[in-house]
Protein backbone atom coordinates (compact mmCIF):
# COMPACT_ATOMS: atom_id res chain seq x y z
CA UNK A 1 0.00 0.00 0.00
CA UNK A 2 1.00 3.73 -0.83
CA UNK A 3 0.71 6.40 2.17
CA UNK A 4 0.98 10.18 2.01
CA UNK A 5 2.09 11.29 5.76
CA UNK A 6 1.82 15.20 6.24
CA UNK A 7 1.23 17.06 9.55
CA UNK A 8 1.84 19.92 11.70
CA UNK A 9 0.02 22.57 9.05
CA UNK A 10 -0.51 25.30 11.80
CA UNK A 11 -3.47 26.88 9.25
CA UNK A 12 -3.83 30.60 10.72
CA UNK A 13 -0.51 30.77 11.91
CA UNK A 14 0.04 34.81 11.95
CA UNK A 15 3.63 35.92 11.93
CA UNK A 16 4.36 39.26 13.74
CA UNK A 17 1.13 40.46 12.19
CA UNK A 18 1.37 38.99 8.93
CA UNK A 19 -1.42 36.25 7.99
CA UNK A 20 -0.29 33.38 6.31
CA UNK A 21 -3.46 31.81 4.71
CA UNK A 22 -2.41 32.64 1.31
CA UNK A 23 0.63 30.51 2.01
CA UNK A 24 -1.03 27.57 3.62
CA UNK A 25 -3.53 27.72 0.85
CA UNK A 26 -0.71 27.10 -1.90
CA UNK A 27 1.20 24.96 0.12
CA UNK A 28 -2.22 22.91 0.68
CA UNK A 29 -3.01 22.76 -3.11
CA UNK A 30 0.08 21.64 -3.56
CA UNK A 31 -0.08 18.80 -0.65
CA UNK A 32 -3.35 17.68 -3.30
CA UNK A 33 -1.93 18.03 -6.49
CA UNK A 34 1.12 15.52 -4.49
CA UNK A 35 -2.15 13.00 -3.34
CA UNK A 36 -3.76 13.33 -7.20
CA UNK A 37 -0.04 12.30 -9.00
CA UNK A 38 1.04 9.51 -6.30
CA UNK A 39 -2.76 7.98 -5.66
CA UNK A 40 -2.04 6.81 -2.05
CA UNK A 41 -3.88 4.40 -0.26
CA UNK A 42 -4.12 6.35 3.17
CA UNK A 43 -3.64 9.94 3.40
CA UNK A 44 -2.50 10.55 7.22
CA UNK A 45 -2.53 13.89 9.10
CA UNK A 46 -0.35 13.80 12.06
CA UNK A 47 -1.83 16.77 14.46
CA UNK A 48 -1.30 20.50 14.76
CA UNK A 49 -3.85 21.32 11.82
CA UNK A 50 -3.91 24.50 13.33
CA UNK A 51 -1.83 27.20 14.98
CA UNK A 52 -4.32 27.64 17.46
CA UNK A 53 -7.26 26.31 19.97
CA UNK A 54 -9.72 28.84 18.62
CA UNK A 55 -9.41 28.97 14.71
CA UNK A 56 -10.95 31.24 12.99
CA UNK A 57 -13.85 30.96 10.35
CA UNK A 58 -11.32 31.33 7.74
CA UNK A 59 -8.93 28.68 8.75
CA UNK A 60 -11.46 26.29 9.51
CA UNK A 61 -13.08 26.86 6.30
CA UNK A 62 -8.80 26.24 4.89
CA UNK A 63 -9.07 22.86 6.97
CA UNK A 64 -12.16 21.41 6.07
CA UNK A 65 -11.59 22.40 2.16
CA UNK A 66 -7.81 20.68 2.35
CA UNK A 67 -8.86 17.40 4.05
CA UNK A 68 -12.29 17.47 1.35
CA UNK A 69 -10.17 17.33 -1.23
CA UNK A 70 -7.55 14.79 -0.21
CA UNK A 71 -10.49 12.65 0.76
CA UNK A 72 -11.69 13.28 -3.23
CA UNK A 73 -8.01 12.03 -4.38
CA UNK A 74 -10.12 8.26 -3.75
CA UNK A 75 -7.35 8.06 -0.46
CA UNK A 76 -8.51 6.86 3.25
CA UNK A 77 -7.80 10.28 5.07
CA UNK A 78 -6.89 9.54 8.97
CA UNK A 79 -6.66 13.09 11.23
CA UNK A 80 -5.39 13.22 14.41
CA UNK A 81 -5.34 16.39 16.69
CA UNK A 82 -2.16 18.05 18.12
CA UNK A 83 -1.05 19.72 20.83
CA UNK A 84 -1.66 23.52 19.19
CA UNK A 85 -5.00 21.86 18.13
CA UNK A 86 -8.49 22.04 20.17
CA UNK A 87 -9.12 18.19 20.56
CA UNK A 88 -12.53 18.57 21.81
CA UNK A 89 -13.12 21.08 19.33
CA UNK A 90 -11.98 18.27 16.42
CA UNK A 91 -14.04 15.61 17.95
CA UNK A 92 -17.22 18.15 17.49
CA UNK A 93 -16.37 18.03 13.71
CA UNK A 94 -16.76 14.06 13.61
CA UNK A 95 -19.88 13.73 12.34
CA UNK A 96 -19.22 16.58 9.73
CA UNK A 97 -16.15 14.69 8.82
CA UNK A 98 -17.84 10.50 9.02
CA UNK A 99 -19.90 12.07 6.21
CA UNK A 100 -17.19 13.24 4.08
CA UNK A 101 -15.55 9.67 4.68
CA UNK A 102 -12.92 11.12 7.12
CA UNK A 103 -11.23 9.61 10.05
CA UNK A 104 -10.85 12.07 12.91
CA UNK A 105 -9.50 11.46 16.50
CA UNK A 106 -8.93 14.91 17.70
CA UNK A 107 -8.54 14.09 21.67
CA UNK A 108 -7.95 10.38 23.61
CA UNK A 109 -11.57 8.60 23.95
CA UNK A 110 -12.50 5.30 24.60
CA UNK A 111 -9.17 2.58 23.49
CA UNK A 112 -11.16 1.21 20.90
CA UNK A 113 -11.94 4.05 19.08
CA UNK A 114 -7.89 4.52 18.33
CA UNK A 115 -7.40 1.59 16.83
CA UNK A 116 -8.92 1.84 12.77
CA UNK A 117 -8.99 -0.73 10.26
CA UNK A 118 -9.12 -0.80 6.25
CA UNK A 119 -8.49 -2.35 3.29
CA UNK A 120 -6.92 -1.01 -0.01
CA UNK A 121 -8.50 -0.66 -3.72
CA UNK A 122 -6.03 -3.85 -4.01
CA UNK A 123 -7.06 -5.53 -0.95
CA UNK A 124 -4.10 -5.30 1.10
CA UNK A 125 -5.66 -4.74 5.05
CA UNK A 126 -4.02 -2.55 6.95
CA UNK A 127 -4.01 -1.33 11.18
CA UNK A 128 -3.78 2.23 12.30
CA UNK A 129 -2.94 3.12 16.13
CA UNK A 130 -4.01 6.90 16.05
CA UNK A 131 -3.21 8.81 18.74
CA UNK A 132 -4.21 12.47 19.42
CA UNK A 133 -1.64 14.68 21.47
CA UNK A 134 -1.11 13.63 24.94
CA UNK A 135 -1.06 16.08 27.73
CA UNK A 136 0.93 15.13 31.08
CA UNK A 137 -2.00 15.92 33.35
CA UNK A 138 -3.94 13.64 31.06
CA UNK A 139 -1.64 10.79 31.12
CA UNK A 140 -0.77 11.41 34.85
CA UNK A 141 -3.35 11.84 37.36
CA UNK A 142 -2.95 15.35 38.93
CA UNK A 143 -2.25 14.39 42.13
CA UNK A 144 0.21 11.88 41.29
CA UNK A 145 2.09 15.20 39.65
CA UNK A 146 2.15 17.21 42.75
CA UNK A 147 4.09 13.83 44.76
CA UNK A 148 6.15 12.94 41.79
CA UNK A 149 9.37 14.05 40.82
CA UNK A 150 9.92 15.66 37.54
CA UNK A 151 11.96 13.02 36.45
CA UNK A 152 9.31 10.63 37.67
CA UNK A 153 6.18 12.22 35.55
CA UNK A 154 8.40 12.02 32.69
CA UNK A 155 8.84 8.22 33.15
CA UNK A 156 4.99 8.06 34.39
CA UNK A 157 4.61 9.98 30.68
CA UNK A 158 6.16 7.87 29.02
CA UNK A 159 4.98 4.74 30.64
CA UNK A 160 1.41 5.38 29.83
CA UNK A 161 1.99 6.02 26.56
CA UNK A 162 4.35 2.77 25.76
CA UNK A 163 1.37 0.93 27.75
CA UNK A 164 -1.66 2.51 25.22
CA UNK A 165 0.36 1.61 22.42
CA UNK A 166 1.38 -1.76 23.47
CA UNK A 167 -2.62 -2.50 24.27
CA UNK A 168 -3.88 -1.32 20.86
CA UNK A 169 -0.82 -3.10 18.98
CA UNK A 170 -2.65 -6.66 20.29
CA UNK A 171 -4.92 -5.86 17.16
CA UNK A 172 -2.41 -5.71 14.82
CA UNK A 173 -2.69 -9.02 12.36
CA UNK A 174 0.35 -11.46 11.15
CA UNK A 175 -0.69 -10.27 7.56
CA UNK A 176 -1.86 -6.92 7.78
CA UNK A 177 0.16 -3.34 7.17
CA UNK A 178 0.27 -2.59 10.55
CA UNK A 179 0.78 1.68 11.44
CA UNK A 180 0.79 4.34 13.94
CA UNK A 181 0.07 7.47 13.80
CA UNK A 182 1.03 10.43 16.77
CA UNK A 183 1.38 13.75 17.92
CA UNK A 184 4.73 13.72 20.45
CA UNK A 185 8.29 14.09 20.85
CA UNK A 186 10.69 11.20 20.06
CA UNK A 187 14.02 11.32 22.18
CA UNK A 188 16.73 11.19 19.90
CA UNK A 189 14.56 14.20 17.43
CA UNK A 190 15.62 17.26 16.83
CA UNK A 191 13.49 19.67 16.61
CA UNK A 192 12.40 22.18 13.89
CA UNK A 193 12.57 25.61 15.16
CA UNK A 194 9.32 27.02 15.59
CA UNK A 195 7.66 24.10 18.15
CA UNK A 196 6.30 25.38 21.39
CA UNK A 197 8.63 24.76 24.12
CA UNK A 198 6.72 23.89 26.53
CA UNK A 199 4.94 20.11 24.63
CA UNK A 200 8.79 19.53 23.33
CA UNK A 201 10.66 19.27 26.16
CA UNK A 202 11.93 16.43 27.74
CA UNK A 203 9.23 16.16 29.93
CA UNK A 204 6.96 15.15 27.43
CA UNK A 205 9.33 13.10 25.12
CA UNK A 206 8.91 9.17 24.91
CA UNK A 207 11.69 7.30 24.21
CA UNK A 208 11.91 5.23 20.63
CA UNK A 209 11.16 1.52 22.76
CA UNK A 210 7.42 2.43 23.04
CA UNK A 211 7.11 1.54 19.80
CA UNK A 212 6.58 -2.05 18.69
CA UNK A 213 8.71 -3.99 16.97
CA UNK A 214 5.62 -5.22 14.88
CA UNK A 215 5.18 -1.56 13.19
CA UNK A 216 5.44 -1.30 9.85
CA UNK A 217 5.67 2.41 9.99
CA UNK A 218 5.33 5.00 12.93
CA UNK A 219 3.72 8.41 11.01
CA UNK A 220 4.81 11.18 13.52
CA UNK A 221 4.01 14.95 13.93
CA UNK A 222 4.93 17.59 16.70
CA UNK A 223 8.59 18.33 15.12
CA UNK A 224 8.80 20.55 12.06
CA UNK A 225 11.97 18.77 10.76
CA UNK A 226 11.64 16.01 8.40
CA UNK A 227 13.73 13.44 9.85
CA UNK A 228 13.65 10.01 10.69
CA UNK A 229 14.47 8.94 14.06
CA UNK A 230 16.17 5.22 14.95
CA UNK A 231 13.85 2.99 16.57
CA UNK A 232 12.53 -0.56 16.86
CA UNK A 233 10.88 -0.21 13.52
CA UNK A 234 10.95 2.88 10.51
CA UNK A 235 9.79 6.16 12.92
CA UNK A 236 9.49 9.24 11.04
CA UNK A 237 8.72 12.97 11.40
CA UNK A 238 6.97 14.54 7.92
CA UNK A 239 7.82 17.90 8.61
CA UNK A 240 5.82 20.93 8.35
CA UNK A 241 4.59 21.61 4.43
CA UNK A 242 5.94 25.21 4.72
CA UNK A 243 8.26 27.05 7.15
CA UNK A 244 6.21 28.28 10.46
CA UNK A 245 8.60 30.54 11.79
CA UNK A 246 12.04 31.94 10.91
CA UNK A 247 13.74 29.45 13.23
CA UNK A 248 12.41 27.21 10.50
CA UNK A 249 13.54 29.10 7.30
CA UNK A 250 16.24 26.19 6.54
CA UNK A 251 13.64 23.36 6.89
CA UNK A 252 12.45 21.56 3.85
CA UNK A 253 9.07 22.12 3.57
CA UNK A 254 6.93 18.91 2.30
CA UNK A 255 5.27 15.44 2.87
CA UNK A 256 6.77 11.88 2.80
CA UNK A 257 5.43 8.97 0.37
CA UNK A 258 5.48 5.12 2.11
CA UNK A 259 5.00 2.33 -0.26
CA UNK A 260 5.07 -0.76 2.27
CA UNK A 261 3.34 -4.34 2.32
CA UNK A 262 3.16 -6.71 5.37
CA UNK A 263 5.63 -8.48 4.39
CA UNK A 264 8.22 -5.98 3.45
CA UNK A 265 9.94 -2.98 4.78
CA UNK A 266 8.91 0.58 4.38
CA UNK A 267 10.32 2.58 0.97
CA UNK A 268 9.84 6.03 1.91
CA UNK A 269 10.39 9.23 0.09
CA UNK A 270 11.06 12.73 0.87
CA UNK A 271 8.70 14.77 -1.63
CA UNK A 272 9.06 18.67 -1.18
CA UNK A 273 6.34 21.41 -1.80
CA UNK A 274 7.14 24.81 -2.77
CA UNK A 275 6.80 27.73 -0.52
CA UNK A 276 4.59 30.82 -1.85
CA UNK A 277 6.34 33.00 0.23
CA UNK A 278 9.72 31.87 1.88
CA UNK A 279 11.21 33.67 5.38
CA UNK A 280 14.38 34.45 4.79
CA UNK A 281 17.12 36.83 7.86
CA UNK A 282 18.78 39.39 6.25
CA UNK A 283 21.70 41.33 8.13
CA UNK A 284 23.58 45.08 7.60
CA UNK A 285 23.95 48.59 7.16
CA UNK A 286 21.29 51.06 6.14
CA UNK A 287 23.40 51.37 3.46
CA UNK A 288 23.76 47.58 2.47
CA UNK A 289 20.30 46.69 2.99
CA UNK A 290 19.20 49.14 0.23
CA UNK A 291 21.16 46.79 -2.30
CA UNK A 292 19.18 43.52 -1.52
CA UNK A 293 16.78 41.92 -3.67
CA UNK A 294 14.71 39.71 -1.10
CA UNK A 295 12.10 38.50 -3.78
CA UNK A 296 8.55 37.77 -2.28
CA UNK A 297 10.66 36.72 1.31
CA UNK A 298 8.98 38.01 4.69
CA UNK A 299 12.15 38.83 6.48
CA UNK A 300 13.81 39.01 9.82
CA UNK A 301 16.53 42.00 9.56
CA UNK A 302 19.45 42.07 12.15
CA UNK A 303 20.69 46.19 11.62
CA UNK A 304 24.30 46.87 12.01
CA UNK A 305 23.68 50.42 13.23
CA UNK A 306 23.68 52.06 16.86
CA UNK A 307 20.21 52.04 18.35
CA UNK A 308 17.95 55.12 17.44
CA UNK A 309 14.90 55.83 17.40
CA UNK A 310 12.81 55.58 14.26
CA UNK A 311 15.35 52.94 13.28
CA UNK A 312 12.89 50.58 12.64
CA UNK A 313 10.79 52.40 10.71
CA UNK A 314 13.65 53.33 8.10
CA UNK A 315 14.44 49.64 8.11
CA UNK A 316 10.82 49.29 6.78
CA UNK A 317 10.77 51.76 4.55
CA UNK A 318 13.95 50.27 2.36
CA UNK A 319 12.30 46.81 2.80
CA UNK A 320 8.59 46.57 3.09
CA UNK A 321 8.30 42.74 4.14
CA UNK A 322 10.37 43.49 7.08
CA UNK A 323 8.21 41.59 10.07
CA UNK A 324 10.72 41.49 12.36
CA UNK A 325 13.47 44.24 13.18
CA UNK A 326 16.40 43.85 15.27
CA UNK A 327 19.77 45.52 16.20
CA UNK A 328 22.04 42.83 15.43
CA UNK A 329 23.12 41.28 19.00
CA UNK A 330 26.85 41.58 17.94
CA UNK A 331 26.35 45.33 18.33
CA UNK A 332 24.98 44.99 21.62
CA UNK A 333 26.98 45.45 25.13
CA UNK A 334 27.72 42.27 26.82
CA UNK A 335 25.91 40.56 29.75
CA UNK A 336 27.56 42.75 33.09
CA UNK A 337 29.65 45.05 30.88
CA UNK A 338 27.32 47.92 31.66
CA UNK A 339 27.99 50.57 34.79
CA UNK A 340 26.09 49.65 38.15
CA UNK A 341 22.13 50.42 38.11
CA UNK A 342 21.67 53.90 39.56
CA UNK A 343 20.11 54.43 42.65
CA UNK A 344 16.34 55.23 42.33
CA UNK A 345 15.95 57.60 45.22
CA UNK A 346 15.44 60.95 43.93
CA UNK A 347 15.67 60.65 39.91
CA UNK A 348 12.88 61.28 37.80
CA UNK A 349 11.30 58.78 35.46
CA UNK A 350 12.70 60.43 32.50
CA UNK A 351 16.27 60.10 34.10
CA UNK A 352 15.65 56.37 34.95
CA UNK A 353 14.74 55.63 31.59
CA UNK A 354 17.88 57.26 29.98
CA UNK A 355 19.95 55.74 32.22
CA UNK A 356 18.16 52.09 31.38
CA UNK A 357 19.31 53.14 27.62
CA UNK A 358 22.47 53.94 28.29
CA UNK A 359 22.61 50.87 30.26
CA UNK A 360 21.58 48.58 27.06
CA UNK A 361 23.44 50.79 24.89
CA UNK A 362 20.46 52.02 23.24
CA UNK A 363 21.49 55.52 24.10
CA UNK A 364 19.37 58.35 21.98
CA UNK A 365 17.95 61.20 22.50
CA UNK A 366 15.27 61.42 20.40
CA UNK A 367 14.29 57.95 22.38
CA UNK A 368 13.84 60.31 25.75
CA UNK A 369 11.99 62.84 24.14
CA UNK A 370 8.96 60.50 22.71
CA UNK A 371 9.18 59.00 26.22
CA UNK A 372 8.68 62.26 27.91
CA UNK A 373 6.25 63.56 25.60
CA UNK A 374 4.37 59.94 26.52
CA UNK A 375 5.04 60.13 30.46
CA UNK A 376 3.75 63.60 30.61
CA UNK A 377 0.78 62.78 28.64
CA UNK A 378 -0.11 59.88 30.77
CA UNK A 379 0.53 61.55 34.13
CA UNK A 380 -1.60 64.74 33.30
CA UNK A 381 -4.56 62.71 30.66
Amino acid sequence: MRILHTSDWHVGKVLKGQSRAADHITALRALVDVAEAERPDLVIVAGDLYDTATPTAESTTIVTRGLTALRGTGAEVVVIGGNHDNGKGLDALRSWADAAGITLRGAIGKPEEHLISGTTKDGEEWRLIALPFLSQRYAVRANEMFELSAAEITQSYAHYVGNLINHLAQGFGAGTVNLLTAHLTVIGATMGGGEREAHTIMGYAVPASVFPTSLHYAALGHLHRAQAVNGPCPIRYSGSPLPIDFGEEENLAGAVIVDVTASTAARVREVPLPVATPLRTVRGTLEQLATLDTGPAWLRVYVQEAPRAGLREEVQELLPKALEVRIDPKLLPSAGSGRAEAARAGRSAGELFADYLDQRGHADEATVTLFHRLHDEVMHS
